[in-house]
């Protein structure tokens, strides 16, 4: 196998299979700092993960959504297990018909979605971060390599 598929595996162990992951997500806040300045604004989210994309669901009048709709670069991280940047974007209502897949699957693999996914209400939407570069680390070096300098665009490990 390339550094690359070792690497991609190494994210699907980790994030892959159905699992719900908690990662953080930061985005560039609205609000300027004092100086006039972006700041970051991070929180942690609940995502699942497929061939280098996190899809989130959320809420279209939640602050993270109303900031990628201003600039869609984000940065997230795992638990130390990857560091990444990406655009994300806003699928639309999670009930939407070409949501369908998504929505099923965010009902399988979050247990609190039914509860409390207010799937009914239009502004509940999908997010979807493609991940663009990132660091994975393999402490295990499970592949004989304990970090991996991905780009997921070129499909390359530098």
């Amino acid at each position: 196998m390339s550094k690359y598929e070792n690497a991609m595996k190494l994210m699907e162990d980790f994030c892959g299979k159905g699992k719900d992951n908690l990662i953080a997500l930061a985005t560039i806040a609205l609000p300027l700092n004092a100086a006039g300045n972006p700041r970051p604004a991070v929180r942690m989210v609940n995502a699942y993960y497929e061939d280098g994309v996190f899809y989130v669901s959320s809420d279209a009048n939640k602050n993270k959504t109303l900031e990628i709709g201003k600039n869609n670069e984000v940065s997230i991280c795992g638990l130390g297990l990857f560091v990444a940047q990406g655009r994300a974007e806003n699928l639309g209502w999670v009930k939407d018909e070409r949501n369908a897949e998504i929505r099923g699957k965010m009902k399988k693999i979050f247990a609190w979605f039914d509860a409390h996914g207010d799937e009914d209400n239009p502004d509940s939407i999908v997010l979807r971060i493609t991940l663009t570069e990132g660091i994975i680390t393999d402490n295990d070096k499970k592949y004989d390599e304990w970090q991996y300098k991905v780009d997921f665009t070129k499909k390359e490990v530098k």
